[in-house]
């Protein structure tokens, strides 16, 4: 019996030990940098925008949190204290409905989901805030299977320099320095950006990541997207819409730099912009849908323009 006792204790200093070090390592962990932005990629100074979007995630997920304990814990305390007791015998009263108990449970999720929808149209509305002084557009066209990109900059001194980048296919074999062959989409840091978005033939999106924003690109329309880039680096870029068979080889680089070498990297690009007369979509080019047949009939499909 005293065996038994002893094992028991055990059982119980070893459950006692592992709570102890459960709760440690989350103490722990929630005070790293990923953490406190939810897991999110990027940090909060990457765009301008990165603070308000990782605030409205991680304070959703601490709110959700909340509200689970207390649910939990309302659950767990009925089944301990209206538990069936040894003596007991027949069924408990049985209640009908209670009117106060029931307004209650209708009204505070009502009032959860209002004030979750309040905080997100703020944060949406901001982020989605057209910026009319932009001095730079970029026109992206989302195409089978690349990238194309329009520059418009207009310097401090007035003088506008325009210049696109038509994208190829990546060839993903699995042979070294494929993400050098990528796209790349230069942006210049501290400087408000205008993006102009649209496709060339099926739905795409335009997705950065560590930008923390994603739009669609969709055939016949135009979308927009602005934000400041504020961290120097690299980054990565992708089409997040299936569009066919090799939408995962959509990729593009993301290179933000200061304005100086931004201007040199435009002064070596095709000067001009290039528009809807490389679509293959026939809703904004005519002769589109030949080339899109023709295209779909080449091995790994078109993507040259």
């Amino acid at each position: 019996m005293r065996a038994q006792n002893d094992a028991g204790r055990r059982t119980r200093r070893r459950w006692s030990a592992g709570a102890v070090g459960t709760t440690a390592l989350l103490v722990l962990t929630g005070c790293s940098a990923e953490v406190q932005r939810g897991w999110y990629p990027g940090t909060r100074e990457t765009t301008n925008h990165n603070a308000q979007l990782t605030d409205l995630w991680v304070n959703s997920w601490i709110a959700a949190m909340a509200v689970g304990l207390l649910a939990w814990g309302a659950m767990i305390w009925c089944m301990v204290a209206y538990r069936r007791r040894k003596n007991d015998q027949g069924f408990p009263k049985q209640t009908a409905y209670n009117v106060p108990l029931e307004t209650m449970f209708t009204a505070i999720p009502i009032l959860m989901v209002f004030t979750l929808w309040g905080f997100t149209d703020r944060v949406q509305t901001e982020v989605d805030r057209p910026v009319d002084d932009s001095p730079l557009t970029v026109t992206v066209y989302g195409k089978q299977w690349s990238w194309d990109f329009n520059y418009s900059y207009e310097q401090e001194n007035g003088e506008v320099i325009e210049a696109h980048y038509s994208g190829i296919q990546a060839q993903l074999d699995g042979t070294e320095g494929v993400r050098d062959t990528l796209p790349v989409l230069y942006l210049p840091n501290d400087v408000p950006v205008h993006f102009e978005l649209k496709s060339r033939d099926v739905a795409h999106s335009f997705w950065i990541p560590q930008f923390l924003q994603k739009r669609d690109m969709v055939p016949g329309k135009t979308n927009h997207l602005y934000l400041t880039p504020q961290e120097l680096g690299s980054y990565d870029g992708k089409c997040a819409e299936l569009c066919g068979e090799f939408h995962s080889e959509m990729l593009f680089n993301v290179e933000v730099v200061d304005e100086t070498e931004f201007v040199q990297r435009l002064e070596e690009m095709e000067p001009g912009q290039v528009g809807e007369e490389y679509s293959r979509n026939p809703n904004n080019n005519p002769d589109g849908a030949g080339t899109m047949e023709r295209d779909l009939q080449t091995p790994r499909g078109g993507g040259s323009h």
